[in-house]
C-alpha cells in the first residue's frame, strides 16, 4: 500500500491540490474501483458523491468531464453545447498521453499539462465529493468548491 500512496502520479496530484490551496487526504483502496458503485462501496459513500474524471476527444483535444456516479455524460447534448462537432469517448492511449494516467484511476488534476475541464453541477449538491487520486487504487476527497477552484473546471448540465 505504501508503495501505491508513492506512486509519482498520486505525488503529482497531492503537488497539485497542494498547489491549489488544499490539503491532499489520499486514501490507498484495498481494490481497485473500476466503477462508481464499486468506488462508492469501499469508500462508504453514495455515488452520487464520486466524481467520475472521464477524458473524451473533442477533435483531437483532450476534455475532461468531471461527472457524477449517479449519472452518465450525453455527449451529443455537450457536444452541442460546446459548439463542437463530436465527442467521443478517448482511448486508453490518448487518455494515457494527455493525462499521464491509466483509464480507472484518472485524476482531476495532477495533469502534464492543463485541460480544458466541465463538472457535471449536481455535484454542488454534495457536502463530501470522491475523485481518483491518479492510481487506479487511490482516491481524495474533496468539496465542490475545491474542486472546481483547482482544476478550473466550467459547470455544465451533462445529461
Amino acid at each position: 500500500m505504501d508503495e501505491i500512496a508513492r506512486h509519482p502520479n498520486v505525488v503529482a496530484v497531492e503537488a497539485a491540490l497542494r498547489a491549489a490551496g488544499v490539503t491532499p487526504r489520499v486514501r490507498v483502496l484495498p481494490e481497485t474501483a473500476p466503477t462508481a458503485v464499486a468506488a462508492a462501496e469501499q469508500i462508504g459513500c453514495p455515488v452520487a458523491a464520486i466524481a467520475n474524471s472521464l477524458i473524451f476527444d473533442a477533435g483531437g483535444s483532450p476534455l475532461l468531464v468531471l461527472t457524477s456516479g449517479a449519472h452518465r455524460v450525453d455527449t451529443g447534448k455537450l457536444a452541442a453545447q460546446l459548439g463542437v462537432a463530436k465527442l467521443s469517448r478517448a482511448s486508453a492511449e490518448f487518455v494515457r498521453l494527455h493525462t499521464g494516467q491509466v483509464i480507472g484511476g484518472v485524476a482531476p488534476l495532477g495533469h502534464p499539462a492543463r485541460i480544458r475541464t466541465l463538472i457535471d453541477e449536481t455535484l454542488a449538491a454534495q457536502e463530501e465529493i470522491w475523485a481518483a487520486a491518479g492510481h487506479p487504487h487511490t482516491v481524495f476527497p474533496t468539496t465542490y468548491a475545491q474542486l472546481v477552484e483547482a482544476t478550473g473546471a466550467e459547470p455544465v448540465a451533462v445529461n
